[in-house]
């Protein structure tokens, strides 16, 4: 029979002993080895238990404000909220940290259309795509190739 566990109703014990009877009921355990399962369980849930508690208590801590959001934001560079300093794309550098843009928006309270790289980068690199003519089609194709066959 499946207990159910609801939030806050159920102390650490219980809910090793919930899991416990549910494993011991479909796997075989040696009279000797129960002990150690649910003390091994019981750490277990204890674990992941301070690990939520923790990581909630990070994320409450990371979340940027509006306007702290806002100054980051500068034509030049971003400000990384992982160290302060400033960058002209971001995306390497949260990969660095184990980060892609989705992660670090949700960890510090980004809006999803926080951008990844400043705005005047953007800008000069747009321009040296067209300037090469990068993307039309047939750009450069009528241009001679030095050493074409034809």
């Amino acid at each position: 029979m499946v207990t159910p566990i609801r939030n806050g109703s159920s102390s650490l014990v219980e809910l090793a002993g919930i899991v416990v009877s549910a494993y011991v009921s479909n796997n075989p355990v040696p009279l000797s080895e129960l002990p150690k399962l649910i003390d091994r369980v019981h750490a277990a849930l204890n674990e992941i238990m301070n690990a939520d508690a923790v990581q909630r208590t990070t994320e409450l801590e990371e979340k940027a404000t509006p306007e702290e959001i806002q100054n980051s934001i500068t034509p030049d560079a971003l400000i990384s909220f992982i160290d302060g300093k400033p960058y002209k794309t971001l995306k390497r550098h949260l990969a660095g940290h184990g980060l892609d843009p989705f992660s670090y928006r949700k960890r510090y309270g980004l809006p999803a259309d926080y951008p990844m790289v400043a705005l005047n980068y953007a800008m000069r690199r747009s321009e040296i795509a067209r300037g090469i003519t990068l993307g039309i089609y047939g750009g450069r194709s009528n241009q001679p190739r030095s050493g074409a066959r034809h």
